[in-house]
């Protein structure tokens, strides 16, 4: 009987199950191992979890306290301190005793009430008139001047009694700078910051 051939079904059939048949060995079929599962991913690692920061306190900056109005920054030493910086021009034994109060001034001015100008004018017509009389202690009273109220306030400092302040300087130019050979603040029987000892010269 003639082989009857098989069909392209059957022949793929054929090579399908021939795919799948393994080489025995005696009797016993030998299996290869099943292949070892792929290896998972390798998954990045997790970045470590910190915890929430805690919020930063707010910064508080205080403001620097303003200076009060009536605070003035005087760097300037006081009139009777700059004069008692001055280098004796008079007999030292006399200017102590004038420093004490023991010399009684032989003539007074009192420009108390009267303006710059008129205090200018009746200062230098007495220190004219006292030098041609030959006196030699004078007092000149300036007052202390009037305190600045606290509510006072100026760009530069401001002192207190404009008097106080001009009579050195007047007294420091002509035409009296040449009759004066000492001044000082006075004693405090005699007036002390509101006065002024003048000591002139002799006449020629």
């Amino acid at each position: 009987m003639p082989r009857r051939r098989l069909t392209d079904d059957e022949q793929d059939l054929w090579r399908r199950v021939a795919r799948t048949a393994r080489r025995m060995l005696g009797h016993v079929a030998v299996l290869e191992p099943p292949p070892k599962p792929a290896a998972p991913p390798p998954t990045a690692p997790r970045a470590a979890t910190l915890p929430p920061a805690a919020p930063r306190a707010a910064l508080t900056v205080t403001p620097p306290k303003p200076v009060p109005s009536h605070i003035r920054v005087d760097l300037v030493p006081p009139i009777g301190a700059q004069l008692a910086q001055q280098p004796v021009k008079m007999d030292r034994k006399a200017h102590t005793r004038m420093m004490r109060g023991k010399i009684e001034p032989e003539a007074r001015i009192d420009l108390h009430g009267m303006t710059v100008a008129q205090a200018h004018q009746a200062l230098s017509g007495f220190i004219i008139n006292a030098h041609r009389r030959d006196l030699r202690l004078v007092l000149v009273i300036t007052g202390k001047g009037r305190t600045l109220g606290a509510d006072h306030a100026a760009p530069m400092p401001v002192r207190a009694g404009v008097l106080k302040h001009e009579v050195p300087h007047w007294l420091r130019s002509a035409p009296l700078a040449p009759l004066v050979l000492e001044l000082r603040e006075a004693h405090l029987s005699h007036g002390g910051t509101g006065a002024y000892y003048v000591y002139l010269r002799r006449r020629r």
